[in-house]
């Protein structure tokens, strides 16, 4: 690590601990100058702000988890094209990854966003939204504002969102959906694989920049703040959502981009690794709609992943309280066989 990275991975550190000490709670969601320039604030559906202005017919639907999370899923059920069936094509459920939501398949034009592309091709296609996200943020009893909302960590996606998104679409269409997940989508795919959980309901899964473990990761920040527990000391702290627009988060990278050998472009890098997919132009889109907040637990369950160098349920410290939490389910996640009804594996060649 350069010393210009550990620099600025050293300040974020302190800057974001002197910030969470001055306030030990639920933030709420005001980011200042990010916040305002934000279009999913208006009071709009995903559907209305995205598919439908490009000519898609678009639905918005809603299922209910086993421990109340309101979620949402869009539907786009054929192409924009006349003459593109009736909606019954093959179901296609689309998982995003962590600090993003369903927004992020749509928010390109019809040739470069994979929702568009599979409708348009006569797939029948849903997009998820995990709890906690713009559009999945309601519960039967609690409000984003309280500690208990956000007491879930990915593992409770593993057990709760997927399988009770997964069992809606097959309800809805008939059909065993194919899986398309980014990121930590696949992270949440892999896992209930692991399980037996939701082979015998998908046709096959795709994922995208997967992710099992963590212990390759590159990134200086990311490392420092894994090892450093910087998570689990702002849980102790009394926070519980991590909303990157968030005066907290917002007031800290403004303070860190002053410091005078940051530059907050390689900050990005330092963060989230070299991105070869993004240009200045569509970051200002993305930016638009993302990201989005999670749990403090998700980002303290994805540092362990990172320490343990295994796949494995979230780590409650307390041998008593793991033996309750986990008593049914193996701590450590064991490796996935591929289902036999699924496509067969390409084969791949090291390269030379």
């Amino acid at each position: 690590m350069s010393a210009a990275a550990w620099n600025a991975a050293v300040a974020v550190l302190i800057l974001l601990l002197c910030s969470c000490l001055a306030a030990a709670r639920v933030q709420p969601s005001h980011g200042g100058a990010l916040t305002a320039r934000r279009r999913d604030n208006v009071p709009a559906t995903a559907c209305a702000l995205t598919a439908v202005p490009f000519g898609y017919p678009c639905e918005e639907h809603q299922v209910t988890t086993d421990d109340g999370y309101i979620l949402s899923l869009q539907r786009i059920p054929r192409g924009r094209r006349a003459g593109a069936g009736t909606g019954l094509g093959q179901p296609v459920l689309l998982q995003h990854g962590v600090l993003a939501d369903g927004m992020t398949w749509l928010l390109g034009s019809p040739e470069e966003s994979l929702a568009y592309i599979l409708a348009d091709r006569g797939f029948d296609v849903w997009i998820a939204n995990t709890r906690g996200t713009r559009w999945s943020s309601r519960h039967v009893s609690l409000d984003t504002s309280s500690r208990d909302y956000w007491d879930w960590s990915w593992d409770d996606l593993v057990v709760k969102d997927m399988p009770n998104m997964v069992d809606y679409v097959i309800t809805h269409t008939g059909q065993k959906p194919h899986f398309v997940g980014h990121s930590m989508g696949t992270l949440v795919a892999l896992a209930a694989l692991s399980e037996g959980r939701l082979a015998d309901k998908m046709k096959s899964a795709a994922l995208l920049s997967p992710v099992a473990y963590l212990a390759h990761m590159t990134t200086p920040i990311g490392i420092l703040l894994a090892k450093t527990f910087v998570g689990e000391i702002i849980s102790i702290l009394g926070v519980a959502e991590f909303n990157p627009i968030s005066s907290v988060v917002t007031n800290l990278m403004r303070e860190l981009c002053r410091h005078p050998r940051t530059k907050c472009y390689d900050l990005v890098r330092d963060l989230t690794g070299k991105n070869y997919c993004l240009n200045n132009s569509a970051v200002d889109v993305l930016l638009q709609y993302e990201p989005q907040p999670t749990s403090i637990k998700t980002m303290v369950h994805l540092a362990q992943t990172f320490r343990d160098g295994a796949l494995s349920k979230y780590d409650y410290v307390w041998p008593k309280v793991n033996m309750e939490k986990r008593a049914a389910r193996p701590a450590v996640l064991q490796h996935v066989q591929h289902p036999s009804h699924f496509p067969p594996l390409p084969h791949l060649r090291r390269p030379r």
